[in-house]
């Protein structure tokens, strides 16, 4: 073969590859990952904004190295029902504090507990902090519970919902953020506080495609993340928009809101 046929075709190559990289958007998040990515989600890896959420379960956290990989938000597990505080909540508040990630707390919804008992709970366990992002009610069956699998008629559940709101909003001075996942939406939320930001679960398509006309702020994407500064995997979530629309709404939840709008 000539060399100058070869030589042509080697630089035939090469721009061809130079032409297909320029044309795609670089990796914003090139340090991050994802151990059992479904292409049903493809899309959240590369929106901009994006955060973790944390429990017991991450173990001991480089928070400093969490930060470094962009990371925007944490949200840190902080009580489950009305006498359980995770063990590394101070932990991780603290750390996540102490390197500028900014964090808030969350309660695991226990059907089988009164809700004021459970509120009292959350206020007792975590402190007030006005810098802390809003706090987070996680809605979601016990199904893998021992001593509570039952699933309790929907107007039950929605008034215990509507007491933990209320109590947590009073307590932080921040209306409370909902996450849940496509069961519990579909079988009580659906249609429900719609002057509240919802945290949607959809691991294997986007939340549009699970949730019905339910408009969202974050997205939990994936469960099989992978993020400098924790060892094993963890949570991966995104912000709906763009990084001003994030300094947009951050200062609109950031503000108190003593007034509980259902």
């Amino acid at each position: 073969m000539p060399f100058r046929f070869v030589r042509a075709v080697a630089a035939l190559a090469i721009a061809v590859l130079v032409s297909s990289c320029a044309g795609k958007a670089p990796h914003p998040y090139p340090t991050k990952g994802d151990s059992d990515p479904h292409p049903g989600v493809a899309r959240a890896h590369y929106m901009p904004v994006q955060g973790i959420d944390v429990s017991k379960y991450q173990g001991d956290i480089d928070w400093v190295a969490v930060r470094n990989a962009g990371t925007k938000f944490a949200f840190i597990k902080a009580t489950e029902g009305g006498d359980h505080v995770d063990s590394r909540f101070y932990d991780n508040w603290e750390g996540a504090r102490r390197a500028g990630v900014p964090r808030g707390a969350y309660h695991f919804m226990y059907w089988c507990r009164p809700a004021i008992e459970q509120a009292f709970w959350f206020t007792q366990a975590v402190p007030y902090d006005p810098s802390a992002l809003p706090p987070v009610l996680d809605l979601e069956w016990n199904g893998h519970s021992i001593n509570c699998p039952k699933k309790l008629p929907r107007e039950q559940a929605l008034e215990k919902i509507r007491i933990m709101l209320a109590e947590m909003q009073a307590h932080t001075g921040k209306q409370p953020i909902i996450y849940t996942d496509i069961t519990f939406h579909r079988e009580v939320l659906e249609g429900e506080f719609p002057h509240h930001h919802f945290w949607l679960r959809s691991v294997a398509a986007e939340p549009h495609e699970r949730y019905n006309g339910r408009r969202w702020a974050l997205w939990q994407f994936t469960a099989t993340g992978r993020v400098p500064g924790i060892k094993g995997p963890v949570d991966r979530n995104a912000f709906v928009g763009s990084p001003k629309e994030w300094d947009r709404w951050l200062k609109s939840v950031m503000r108190e809101q003593r007034v509980f709008k259902p």
